[in-house]
């Protein structure tokens, strides 16, 4: 399971909306997205694909602008954080996860599930 669709599930997501989301952010078409998403979506990745094209402030002022300092720094730091780490991940060829690590096991079949 890749990073994404585990932390769309740890979020509340079931898993048809994660898999519906997942596809919908990897076709690079955002439009049904609501305009502050997509403008978060294309600044990472933006800082993902070719972070020297920010050399400018209009794109920082622009997530200022719409998400307030704070969390415009919460936006710029976990996108190059989560840029960094996929760089890592190649890197060393890791490979992601089978499956969300964060969910409960579901029982074996024939088992009792616990309440």
């Amino acid at each position: 399971m890749g990073h994404s669709e585990m932390l769309l599930a740890v979020a509340g997501l079931k898993e048809d909306e994660v898999k519906k989301r997942a596809k919908s952010l990897a076709s690079g078409d955002w439009s049904a997205f609501p305009a502050a998403e997509r403008q978060a979506l294309h600044f990472a990745h933006k800082l993902a694909s070719n972070p020297a094209a920010l050399r400018t402030s209009k794109e920082v002022s622009g997530l200022i602008d719409t998400f307030g300092r704070e969390r415009a720094l919460d936006l710029i730091w976990y996108g190059a954080w989560c840029s960094y780490m996929t760089r890592v991940a190649d890197a060393f060829q890791l490979p992601l996860e089978k499956e969300n690590v964060f969910q409960r096991p579901r029982p074996a079949s024939g088992a009792k599930s616990e309440k």
